[in-house]
């Protein structure tokens, strides 16, 4: 079954000859009105996730991605960005132990019962897993570590980059992609029992080897990364980073541990052909925001509707992760990745009124 898995994946790869050709969407609504960027914060530093509690406190981390990272979680007060829960947990550098500490984190996220979920890949400057990948659970009012999962190394190891995770509170599942390695991995939060699955379907890797984003080119493929869980936990969607395909599948069949990839493969569905995004996120009223990482644009998809274009500006290098605000506004970072970083700018957070 892997080796059939691996060549649908290589035919998938080929037919898109290598390289991105950005589908087209609906357009907006003729008339219609594009929601206003907001700008909200601004840092000289490279964030990649962004939370946004019940009180509208923001919460944004730095991928160490880099040698200049001297801080890997903070919240956002008054424009400025202040280490969370405190210094101790960020104080991280080469050769210290990862206990109580922030090592390489790339996604921070707030669930339905406001508690901040922080996601340590172990995997500083992609040179592979170097201590155990940790997702944490905070209490956000004491900035107390509630709970620690690591995941054993058949879980993430070697160049496995868990890249986000979405949690469902009634169940307690947390399901997760890995970006690098490819693949979703299920966590049972009750036993702290993880597994992965589909890491080698064609869902969970790039579809391409090249793409083009907002005139240049970019030339390192992404597999799995954007992870999205429908209102009611029913449905989980994900789509590779280079790649143009949306996913989904019912999380009844990725909960149950007697579905192995062969069962788990023939109950996915491709749902719509997007332009290439990175984080993905429902919404309270059931729409799905998804960044337009090769146009500099945010859309919308309404499942068994309509997928379009509802903002588009220059401002929008690299639409990173999204978080709703209390309001129902809609909070995306840019991280501005497609650019060498002499040519970066201040690296951005907005929101809009949908």
């Amino acid at each position: 079954m892997r080796r059939i898995l691996l060549a649908a994946a290589a035919l998938v790869t080929a037919a898109c000859v290598q390289t991105s050709n950005r589908p087209d969407a609906s357009a907006p609504t003729p008339g219609a009105k594009a929601p206003a960027l907001e700008l909200v914060a601004s840092s000289p530093r490279q964030w990649t996730g962004i939370a946004v509690s019940k009180a509208g406190r923001i919460f944004v981390n730095f991928p160490r991605w880099s040698e200049d990272v001297p801080v890997s979680v903070a919240e956002v007060k008054d424009g400025a960005t202040i280490p969370w829960p405190d210094a101790t947990w960020n104080e991280w550098k080469p050769g210290m132990s990862g206990e109580g500490h922030f090592v390489a984190v790339q996604s921070v996220v707030i669930d339905d019962k406001d508690r901040l979920w922080i996601l340590d890949t172990g995997n500083p400057w992609f040179k592979g897993v170097i201590t155990q990948p940790t997702l944490y659970q905070f209490d956000i009012a004491s900035g107390r570590r509630e709970r620690a999962f690591t995941f054993p190394p058949e879980v993430s190891s070697g160049n496995s980059y868990l890249n986000d995770v979405r949690i469902d509170t009634e169940r307690e599942v947390a399901y997760l992609t890995d970006s690098q390695a490819g693949g979703l991995v299920v966590l049972d939060l009750k036993s702290g029992s993880s597994r992965k699955v589909l890491r080698d379907h064609p869902s969970t890797h790039a579809e391409f080897e090249r793409m083009v984003v907002m005139g240049r080119t970019r030339e390192k493929p992404v597999q799995s990364d954007g992870i999205a869980l429908s209102p009611d936990r029913d449905t989980l969607y994900w789509s590779a980073l280079s790649a143009h395909s949306l996913w989904r599948i019912p999380t009844e069949a990725l909960r149950d541990p007697q579905q192995d990839d062969a069962a788990l493969a023939k109950k996915i569905e491709r749902v719509a052909t997007i332009v290439a995004t990175d984080g993905i996120l429902f919404d309270g009223k059931g729409r799905l925001w998804l960044g337009g990482l090769e146009d500099g644009a945010i859309y919308r998809y309404v499942p068994g509707g309509a997928y379009e274009q509802v903002i588009k500006d220059p401002r929008l290098l690299w639409p990173d992760s999204f978080a709703e605000g209390p309001r129902g506004d809609i909070y995306v970072t840019t991280s501005q990745i497609h650019l060498p970083p002499a040519e970066r700018g201040a690296y951005e957070i907005y929101r809009f009124s949908p």
